[in-house]
């Protein structure tokens, strides 16, 4: 039986699951293909786009080099973060309160969870797609067993195997198909999350090694102390 002819002769219920299965699947092709794309560089793109802001000899320097380093831009939000903060000398509201070490933490925690949560999306869907495929695949092929047992007990002629094997057959193709979308979907799941993984690391470095250096203003060094006038 194939997916048209299952949607076409079966109930509200067999072509609801089909229906089901097929969104779950073309949703999670769709985040595969895009986070694909949006890791393609791995942590290579990553490592590279930290190492060409280090070797910059400012953070406007820093921002131009990143253009050619950081396809992704998971790196440049926190450079462009720490550019725009030096520049910052309104003190008048609550964001431009507080020492430059603490405005410097907020920025480039800002920057950072902007970065993580674009890495992040879609790893739910394709874990709740791999972890729920199977028994919805599992639903439609126990109630076209269901059906297939109800239909055969209604015939005349008595039961043999060759009444039950073909709508058995045809009902336990659910099954199939429920494997089909799930399988992708745990397998890019697990990639992905050890790729994210590996960047998040890269990116929770970069930004403690910007704030140890960025974070401190220079102090002033008090003056000596005033000798006593002698008498």
């Amino acid at each position: 039986m194939s997916v048209l002819e299952l949607l076409t002769h079966g109930d509200a219920v067999s072509r609801s699951v089909a229906a089901l299965l097929l969104a779950m699947s073309v949703s999670s092709w769709v985040v595969i293909l895009w986070k694909a794309w949006l890791l393609r560089g791995g942590t290579r793109d990553v490592v590279r786009s930290i190492a060409a802001v280090w070797q910059s000899r400012s953070l406007g320097d820093a921002v131009a080099s990143l253009q050619a380093f950081d396809r992704a831009v998971l790196v440049l939000p926190a450079v462009i973060a720490a550019k725009d903060l030096a520049g910052q000398s309104d003190r008048g509201t609550l964001g431009g309160a507080g020492d430059r070490s603490q405005r410097l933490t907020r920025a480039l925690r800002d920057a950072l969870h902007a970065a993580l949560r674009r890495l992040q999306a879609g790893q739910i869907l394709l874990a709740t797609v791999g972890a729920t495929a199977p028994f919805v695949g599992l639903l439609g092929t126990v109630w076209g067993i269901y059906r297939a047992l109800t239909g055969i007990a209604g015939e005349s002629g008595g039961f043999t195997i060759d009444k039950v094997a073909g709508p058995v057959g045809e009902a336990l193709i659910m099954t199939a198909f429920g494997l089909a979308v799930a399988i992708p979907a745990v397998l890019a799941y697990n990639v992905f999350g050890r790729v994210v993984g590996r960047i998040e690391a890269e990116l929770e470095g970069f930004a403690h090694d910007l704030l140890g250096m960025l974070g401190e203003a220079p102090r002033e060094v008090p003056p000596p102390p005033a000798r006593p006038m002698p008498v």
